[in-house]
């Protein structure tokens, strides 16, 4: 098992460190275009092998995609990341040509490859590279749902002063302040509904305070976090590779799937060795289907900007 994490940056190393720690993989090749990166935290995670107990064999490149040759899974991050102030979509027009190249470059030397997207704004960015990588769209995904379900689940936890193992609750829509659709409704402390410890008003700051999870963390740390983008790329990558056929709400692009065709946004997936195995349609009451239309239009019009 092959995984190649393109972006050197704080998101790919913690991605790289993290599938390293698992041990499933054989080999992760991390690239990036500033001479010397990738190579300097390929050494100096593989440093850490004899410490953390992994032999997962990590190298790294300048800009040569030979390398990433016969890559079974690889990871995009990369990109600017955000500033304080700025929305993910203000990222396009330079993450867009990068996504493009990237994309290219890895399906060129990797033809069976299966790409996961986290570049910003990450729906658009998942449906450019349903355009020109000339992928079956099973083998495209998207990353968002899994990390602000994360985030989700975090902020459930704190609210009823609960363990985290306690807390199930997923996020769909799209991955922006404005488009995430955290299923408040749907989510439970150990099967139990959470409505049932905590207020309407107490479980809609969860979902506002959800939705706003990466920027609230862009303002403290002055960029984009990594740890939790890392930890929620290796869960989907070790899903794949372990054919898990693990649950995930993902950037996917749906064909007529709730009432919605030719876009990428988040929606529950299962995730296997083909990728994205089955979308799981589940049942959303009038509010939240209004919503999730809501959230479709505010993709659209960040998919349109790509034609600008």
């Amino acid at each position: 098992m092959k995984v190649t994490v393109v972006g050197a940056g704080a998101v790919g190393a913690s991605c790289a460190e993290y599938i390293a720690i698992k041990d499933f993989a054989s080999e992760v090749v991390i690239l990036d275009i500033k001479e010397g990166l990738a190579e300097g935290k390929a050494m100096d995670l593989m440093q850490t092998a004899s410490l953390n107990g992994f032999d997962t064999k990590i190298t790294g490149s300048t800009s040569d995609y030979s390398k990433t040759a016969g890559s079974d899974i690889a990871v995009i991050t990369s990109g600017i990341p955000r500033k304080p102030g700025m929305t993910r979509e203000e990222l396009i027009g330079i993450n867009a040509g990068i996504v493009k190249d990237v994309a290219t470059n890895l399906v060129k030397h990797s033809p069976d490859v299966i790409l996961i997207v986290v570049s910003n704004p990450m729906d658009t960015m998942t449906y450019l590279t349903h355009k020109v990588s000339g992928l079956p769209e099973h083998r495209i995904i998207g990353m968002g749902g899994a990390l602000d379900s994360a985030r989700f689940k975090y902020r459930l936890a704190e609210a009823l002063e609960a363990p985290i193992s306690d807390v199930d609750g997923m996020v769909i829509g799209g991955h922006s302040d404005t488009g995430m659709l955290p299923l408040t409704r749907l989510a439970t402390r150990n099967s139990v509904p959470v409505s049932e410890f905590l207020s309407e008003e107490r479980l809609e700051q969860v979902k506002e305070d959800t939705k706003v999870g990466g920027a609230t963390l862009t303002k403290l740390l002055g960029t984009s976090a990594w740890y939790a983008p890392g930890a929620a790329v290796s869960a989907l990558v070790q899903a794949i590779a372990c054919d898990q056929k693990k649950m995930f709400p993902c950037s996917v692009k749906l064909n007529g799937e709730y009432g919605l065709k030719d876009i990428c946004i988040g929606a529950p997936v299962l995730i296997g060795r083909n990728g994205i195995e089955k979308i799981v349609e589940i049942e959303l009451d009038e509010k939240e289907k209004q919503k999730l239309s809501e959230s479709a239009e505010g993709v659209r019009k960040t998919n349109a900007l790509l034609e600008a």
